[in-house]
């Protein structure tokens, strides 16, 4: 047997069946969502576009005074920057759109801090050696021997003037698009956070209705804290899957797509050899859903159990000091607490190997990319700003993969409050209107017949057996018995909290299952044993907040009931703040202020169950002459233990396991000797004993005097 502390099992750790039912609630926004895309799709361009343009400067402005530089004799034919020297004109090579295979390369090279040109082109040179005195210098390059220009301070200046300008134009230009992209990503995150909180404001509205219109047998077999849990901690699970998985995985998968896509556009050889671990990358991932998936489930179903035991311990706190119970449930605690400690460790350790993996594969990847494409840069077969722009990408590459955990971890959350919360609203109302209900009234006499009603709370034990009562308009009928005889359930049907199986239960002639539920309910007025009072004012647990009971109303209802003798002692009389369940109020003071509330939605049907018990004297009194008051003219129904706060009834219905045994007033059931007898005997046992020794003791002196005589 399942422990009811536990959660339920989880299902898939992604259900496509769960996730097109959650799109259904974004489908709505789908404007805005795609709006979010396209935003996120210009944020992660701005974000690629951040190593492609800081390549660029590298290359084509700051590490250019080795590149070969083509000779013209006149300016070039393209429009680009070129160096007059000496009536020769030096254009770069890597910015001429030609190739220029006829023409020759000459090449600047620096030694103690000077620049030369020598009219010859060597990459990487590996010995550099310029002698000689102005006008008539020499370089030997690699052991070769070249005529060598020296440049003056003005040459140089003019020659890196177009290089100073092209990197403040990327520099202005890099920072105008990152602002653009600020600007874009706050939109983004603000609409996207917006609506995901608009998507489970509906949500949580959708399960709230639902869960007011469930019947009472649900709320029987499902505790009020996991229906908590599913209205506020299951929904915003889902706004987490809302706002960090569904959009931004098109975020990862931009990032992604364009890394590839310009790593391949720059150079397609080192893209593959730096791919080349991406195998192992699909391994580890594979691994770490399988073992996450297991820890998860762990972890969330012992958490549930810690969560439930603490509940029931504090609930139950009076009884567990009483009877020295501390030892025991700590002990037992300390071993619920050990095995979710342990569940989270394993948690932890399957992500702390899976985030070092990645990271070992990601400097694996960088290693690969340094070693060869250093080496190609060496042979001046790569550019150096390629090379930066790679390690830029690749560590950009493994972001999303390493984000793969925490969106995991939200989707496998995600899913699970999915099938929680659907399974509520999958659940259907037990007792649902008619298509056509059947309107009541104007003025509802107020006649109830039950007619052979048969009920049960499970189908095999049945509380009520073929119950046949006729109750007239304005009648008080007082139902009696031993616990379990089933006159609370009689009630419940009658405002059909819910459903007979067998028979049927008829107000003013037509069967209450033709009526719609709240119209019904509206002519019946129910003052429990245990009296529930909101948070607010006095006056607002009176009128339940109805626009249509004036104040003065609630004032006359109150005096009615002889409530406003102690509202008026209250610091704010009726505008007094109500604690938590009305815990400032006595018994008796709160089954006041239920007789005011009722008073004032004048009903047609008054039921009263035990609303008399508990009470001391003084308030029974004032209970008691409002009860009178409030059963007058009305067809009530009472039930009472105290057997003195029924005896005025106009009948008086005995029950006892689930069957009607005995119907008459007060007096007729205590001359009839039955069951109703022996309960007025052992309630007033106390009363009745001295009484009795009192009568045998006044015969037996009245027998003595007479002997004596």
């Amino acid at each position: 047997m399942r422990d009811f502390r536990e959660e339920e099992e989880l299902g898939k750790a992604y259900d496509s069946r769960l996730m097109k039912r959650l799109l259904t609630y974004a489908r709505p926004y789908w404007k805005i969502l795609l709006l979010c895309i396209l935003l996120l799709l210009v944020v992660t361009a701005v974000q690629l576009a951040r190593p492609y343009l800081i390549r660029l400067a590298i290359d084509d402005h700051i590490n250019v005074m080795n590149l070969p530089q083509v000779v013209f004799n006149e300016p070039p034919p393209e429009e680009v920057e070129y160096l007059e020297l000496d009536g020769l004109y030096l254009a770069r090579e890597n910015q001429l759109e030609g190739d220029y295979p006829d023409r020759e390369r000459y090449q600047f090279i620096r030694h103690e801090g000077n620049y030369f040109l020598i009219p010859t082109f060597t990459p990487n040179p590996e010995t550099v050696a310029v002698t000689g005195e102005p006008g008539n210098y020499s370089a030997e390059v690699n052991q070769e021997e070249y005529p060598a220009r020296i440049l003056s301070a003005e040459e140089l200046a003019e020659m890196r003037e177009q290089d100073f300008a092209g990197i403040t134009r990327i520099a202005l230009f890099l920072l105008t698009i990152m602002l653009f992209g600020f600007g874009f990503h706050y939109l983004e995150v603000y609409l996207l956070h917006k609506t995901s909180q608009q998507i489970i404001y509906n949500m949580r509205q959708e399960i709230f209705s639902h869960l007011q219109n469930m019947s009472l047998s649900y709320f029987d077999q499902n505790p009020v804290g996991r229906l908590v849990t599913r209205v506020t901690n299951d929904t915003e699970t889902l706004n987490d899957m809302y706002s960090q998985v569904i959009v931004t995985l098109f975020k990862d998968i931009f990032m992604l797509a364009g890394i590839v896509i310009i790593m391949l556009a720059m150079n397609i050889q080192l893209t593959l050899v730096t791919f080349a671990i991406m195998p192992l990358v699909l391994v580890v991932s594979i691994i770490f859903r399988y073992y996450a998936r297991e820890a998860y489930r762990k972890v969330r179903v012992r958490l549930a159990k810690i969560n439930a035991t603490i509940s029931e311990n504090i609930s139950g706190i009076e009884i567990i000091q009483i009877f020295n119970q501390q030892k025991r449930k700590f002990q037992e605690f300390k071993e619920i607490n050990k095995s979710y400690y342990d569940a989270t460790m394993r948690h932890i350790l399957v992500y702390a190997i899976f985030r070092p993996s990645m990271d070992l594969l990601y400097s694996l990847a960088l290693a690969i990319l340094i070693w060869y494409g250093g080496g190609r840069v060496l042979q001046s077969t790569l550019s150096f700003g390629i090379l930066y722009a790679f390690t830029d990408y690749i560590r950009r590459f493994f972001q999303p993969i390493n984000d793969l955990t925490e969106k995991y971890n939200t989707l496998q959350s995600a899913m699970a409050s999915a099938e929680r919360i659907f399974t509520i609203l999958d659940t259907e109302e037990e007792i649902e209107n008619p298509a056509r209900p059947v309107p009541l009234p104007q003025e509802v006499r107020g006649r109830v017949k039950f007619k052979n009603v048969w009920f049960s709370y499970d189908d095999d034990e049945w509380v009520l057996r073929d119950i046949n009562l006729d109750i007239e308009p304005g009648e008080t009928v007082a139902l009696v018995g031993a616990t379990g005889a089933g006159k609370s359930s009689m009630i419940k049907l009658l405002s059909r909290f819910y459903d007979v199986q067998r028979g049927e239960i008829t107000v003013d002639g037509y069967n209450i299952k033709d009526f719609n539920r709240r119209e019904l309910r509206k002519h019946i007025g129910v003052v429990l044993q245990e009296v529930f009072l909101f948070t607010g004012t006095v006056a607002e647990n009176i009128s339940l907040h109805r626009d249509d009971i004036s104040r003065e109303e609630i004032r006359q209802a109150a005096e009615y009931v002889n409530a406003h003798g102690f509202i008026s002692r209250l610091k704010n009389n009726y505008e007094h703040e109500v604690q938590e369940r009305g815990s400032t109020f006595s018994a008796g003071e709160k089954q006041l202020i239920a007789f005011a509330r009722t008073l004032a939605y004048d009903p047609d049907i008054l039921v009263l169950d035990e609303a008399t018990s508990n009470i001391d004297t003084e308030t029974e009194l004032l209970i008691q002459d409002a009860l009178y008051k409030l059963t007058e003219n009305r067809t009530t129904i009472v039930i009472a233990h105290r057997l003195s706060t029924i005896q005025h009834a106009d009948r008086i219905v005995v029950m006892h396991k689930g069957k009607i045994r005995e119907m008459g007033d007060h007096q007729e059931l205590l001359a009839r000797g039955g069951i109703y007898h022996d309960l007025y005997q052992l309630q007033y046992k106390d009363q009745l004993a001295p009484r009795q020794s009192e009568e045998q003791e006044l015969t037996a002196r009245s027998s003595g005097q007479s002997a004596g005589s």
